[in-house]
C-alpha cells in the first residue's frame, strides 16, 4: 500500500478532492483503498454485497446506487467487466440517471477498465458531451499490483486531464505513462496484452521442449533467463513451480492474472486487428488457445496454466515437479468479471 502525502498542503488538496468509484471487484477495491488510505474521501458503489462490504472496511463510503456515489464527486473512476458494462454506467441503464449525468459538473472521469479502442473513444465523446473530462486509463500489474499499488496506468486524453489525474493514478500506481489522445491508453493496453499472451505460449512451448530434451526446468531457466529468451513471462510469472517462487505455477496456478481475462484481451486485440488490417498472426493465434483453455474449464486459473494445454496436445506426461500443487478453482477464485457484473479485469 502507497504512503500517504508528508506535507499538510498535500494533505489538504488530497481531502478536497472527493473521489466516486464504481466497480470494486478484485481491481477496484484494492485502487480504492490505496486512495482512502492517501486521505482522499472517497465514495463507492458495487452490486456485489461481498465487494462492497470488504470497500466499506478499507474506509470506502458506499452508497445505494452508482448515481448517489458520484453526486458530488470532483473525480469518478470506473472499474468494470466490459465496454458495454462501462457505457451502461456512464448513460444510465433502467432506472439510474447515468454516472455522466448524476455527477458534478465538469467532474473528471478516469474510466480504468480495459475495453475496446473504440469504446473508450464512445465513452471520451459521451464524457466532452455532457461538459465533463475523461481519460482511458487502463491498468498492468493485476490484483498484487492494485493491493501494492504499483500499478501501471496507461492514459489517454488530453494533456491536461492526464496533469490533473496525475497524483491520484500515483497513489494507486508506480508508473503513469501518457500515451497520446482518447483511446490510446486502450490502445496500449492491448498491445501490451498481445505481446504477454504470445510470449507466456512460447516460453510454456519451451519448458514442455526442453522436458523432452532431458532439460530440468532450473537448467533451462538459468540459460534462458540470462540470454536472449528472457522476459516477463519467464523471469516473474515463470509456468513452471520451481525457478521463481512467488510464480503462480508455485501455488497450483491460482491467478494472479486469470486465462479467462487473457482470452477477452486478446479477443479485444483481435477486434482491433480486424479494424487495422493489421496481419497478426501469432496475435490471433494466441487468442484462440487461451480460449479454447477457458472453455476446457481452465479459465479460473492463471494464465501461465497454458503450458498444461501445451503438454496434453504434445501427449507429454507432466514431469512431478511442473505437476506440483495441481489446482482447480473454486467460485471464489473466478476472474474478475467472469460471474459478477462489478468485478474487473485487471490486467497484467
Amino acid at each position: 500500500m502507497r504512503q500517504e502525502p508528508e506535507t499538510a498542503q498535500a494533505q489538504d488538496m488530497i481531502q478536497g478532492t472527493r473521489v466516486g468509484f464504481i466497480g470494486l471487484g478484485n481491481m477496484g477495491g484494492p485502487m480504492a483503498a490505496n486512495l482512502a488510505a492517501a486521505g482522499y474521501p472517497v465514495t463507492g458503489y458495487d452490486p456485489v454485497p461481498a465487494a462492497a462490504e470488504r470497500a466499506a472496511a478499507k474506509g470506502i463510503r458506499m452508497m445505494p446506487t452508482a448515481d448517489q456515489a458520484v453526486a458530488e464527486a470532483d473525480v469518478v473512476i470506473t472499474m468494470l467487466p466490459t465496454g458495454q458494462h462501462v457505457l451502461n454506467a456512464l448513460s444510465g441503464d433502467g432506472d439510474s440517471l447515468g454516472l455522466l449525468a448524476a455527477a458534478a459538473p465538469n467532474a473528471l472521469f478516469l474510466e480504468c477498465s480495459t475495453i475496446s479502442v473504440d469504446d473508450a473513444r464512445t465513452a471520451h465523446a459521451l464524457m466532452l458531451e455532457m461538459g465533463h473530462r475523461g481519460l482511458d486509463a487502463p491498468v498492468s500489474g493485476g490484483v498484487v499490483g492494485a493491493e501494492a499499488g504499483t500499478l501501471t496506468f496507461m492514459a489517454g486524453g488530453a494533456a491536461a486531464d492526464f496533469a490533473a489525474a496525475r497524483p491520484l493514478l500515483e497513489v494507486m500506481g508506480g508508473r503513469v505513462v501518457h500515451c497520446g489522445d482518447a483511446g490510446a491508453g486502450q490502445a496500449a493496453k492491448i498491445c501490451n496484452n498481445m505481446i504477454l499472451g504470445v510470449s507466456m505460449i512460447a516460453v510454456s512451448e519451451a519448458f514442455v521442449l526442453g522436458e523432452e530434451l532431458g532439460l530440468t526446468h532450473e537448467a533451462l531457466f538459468d540459460v534462458a533467463s540470462a540470454a536472449s529468451g528472457q522476459c516477463w513471462a519467464l523471469t516473474t510469472n515463470c509456468p513452471v513451480p520451481g525457478p521463481v517462487p512467488t510464480s503462480p505455477a508455485n501455488r497450483g496456478y491460482q491467478p494472479g492474472f486469470a486465462a479467462a481475462l487473457m482470452a477477452k484481451d486478446l479477443g479485444l486485440a483481435a477486434d482491433a486487428l480486424d479494424s487495422t488490417g493489421v496481419r497478426a498472426e501469432l496475435g490471433r493465434r494466441a487468442g484462440e488457445i487461451y480460449r479454447d483453455l477457458t472453455a476446457s474449464g481452465g479459465g479460473g486459473q492463471d494464465f501461465s496454466a497454458v503450458i498444461k494445454t501445451i503438454r496434453a496436445a504434445s501427449e507429454t506426461p507432466a514431469a512431478p515437479e511442473a505437476d506440483a500443487g495441481a489446482h482447480h478453482p473454486t467460485e471464489e477464485q473466478q476472474p474478475a468479471g467472469t460471474t459478477q457484473p462489478a468485478e474487473q479485469s485487471g490486467a497484467v
